[in-house]
C-alpha cells in the first residue's frame, strides 16, 4: 500500500512537472532568437539603403522620388520583415527543449514552440524600438545643438532648398545673419499645407522680407515668393505621403513578422524532433527528411 501510493505521488509530481515545463518559456531560446532576428534586419536593411531602398532619406534627390520608389521601398521592408522573424523564430523553436514525454497532445506542443517564436518576435521589435528612440533622441538633441549655433530653423531639412532659393541673392554683405529670416519664413511655408493655405497678410510680408534681404524689386520678390509658396506645398505633400507609406510599412511588416515567426517556430520544433511539418504546412514536408523509412518496392 506504501509503495502504490509513493508510485501515485512520484506520478503526479512527474505530470505537475511537465505540465509546468510545457507552460514555461525558455528565454535563452527567446533570446537567441530576438538576437537573430535583428542580425539578419540589419544586414537587409543596411543592403536595402544601400542600394537606393531606402524609406525615408535627408538627401535632396528623396524629394524628387517617385511613388513607385516609395512603394517599392516599402514593399522591400515587408519582405526583409518576413525573412528576418522568420530566421529568428525558426532559431527560437528549434533551440528550445522539446516537449516533456506526458506532452502527447500535438497542438499542445505546436502551441508551445510557436510562443518561443511570437516571444523572440516581440522582443526584437522591442529592442529594436528602443534603438530607434534612442537613435532618435541622439539626433533631436544634435538639431538643438545645431539650431542654437549653426543656421537650422523648424523647416528644415525638409524646406531648406526653398529657403535657399527664397533669400538666394547676387551680393551680400558678409556676416549677415539669416537665421531668424529663414525660420519665420519656414513657419510661413509650413502653412501652405493647411487648408486654407497661407494668409494674404503672411504672403505680403514674406515678399517684403525677400525684397528687402535679397534687393529684388517687388515683381521679382512677389514671383519668387509665388514659386516658392508651390514648391514648398508640394514638398510637404511629398513628405506627407512617403510618411504614410513608411508608418503602413511598418505596421504591415511587424505584423507579418508575428505569424512568420510563428509558423517558423513550430517548424523549428518539428525539425528537433524529427517530425513531419504541420498539416497546415504540408506542402513543405517535401524538404523534410524525416525518421520513416521509405516503402522498399
Amino acid at each position: 500500500m506504501a509503495i502504490e501510493t509513493l508510485v501515485q505521488d512520484n506520478l503526479m509530481e512527474g505530470g505537475l512537472v511537465a505540465a509546468e515545463e510545457r507552460r514555461s518559456i525558455q528565454w535563452s531560446s527567446v533570446i537567441a532568437g530576438a538576437f537573430a532576428s535583428g542580425a539578419m534586419s540589419f544586414i537587409l536593411v543596411s543592403f536595402g539603403v544601400a542600394i537606393g531602398l531606402g524609406v525615408s532619406s535627408a538627401s535632396p534627390t528623396w524629394r524628387d522620388a517617385s511613388s513607385a520608389l516609395a512603394l517599392l521601398s516599402g514593399l522591400y521592408l515587408i519582405i526583409q520583415a518576413i525573412i528576418s522573424f522568420g530566421f529568428g523564430g525558426y532559431i527560437a523553436g528549434r533551440t528550445a527543449r522539446p516537449a516533456p514525454a506526458l506532452a502527447t497532445i500535438e497542438d499542445d506542443g505546436e502551441r508551445r514552440d510557436g510562443l518561443h517564436g511570437l516571444t523572440s518576435w516581440a522582443l526584437a521589435v522591442l529592442i529594436g524600438a528602443a534603438l530607434l528612440a534612442i537613435i532618435g533622441a541622439a539626433a533631436i538633441e544634435r538639431s538643438s545643438i545645431r539650431s542654437g549655433n549653426g543656421n537650422a530653423t523648424s523647416a528644415e531639412p525638409m524646406l531648406s532648398y526653398e529657403l535657399d532659393k527664397l533669400f538666394r541673392a547676387p551680393r551680400r554683405p558678409p556676416n549677415t545673419d539669416m537665421r531668424e529670416a529663414r525660420a519665420e519664413a519656414g513657419r510661413i511655408l509650413m502653412t501652405t499645407s493647411s487648408h486654407s493655405g497661407i494668409s494674404v497678410d503672411d504672403r505680403a510680408y514674406l515678399i517684403q522680407q525677400v525684397a528687402a534681404l535679397t534687393g529684388l524689386g517687388a515683381p521679382d520678390a512677389e514671383r519668387r515668393v509665388d514659386v516658392s509658396i508651390v514648391e514648398a506645398h508640394a514638398a510637404i505633400n511629398r513628405a506627407r505621403r512617403n510618411s504614410v507609406i513608411v508608418a503602413f510599412s511598418i505596421a504591415a511588416a511587424a505584423l507579418i513578422g508575428a505569424a512568420v515567426a510563428w509558423a517558423a517556430a513550430v517548424a523549428g520544433g518539428r525539425h528537433r524532433d524529427g517530425e513531419p511539418l504541420p498539416t497546415w504546412m504540408a506542402s513543405s514536408n517535401r524538404f523534410h527528411r524525416g525518421r520513416r523509412a521509405m516503402p522498399v518496392p
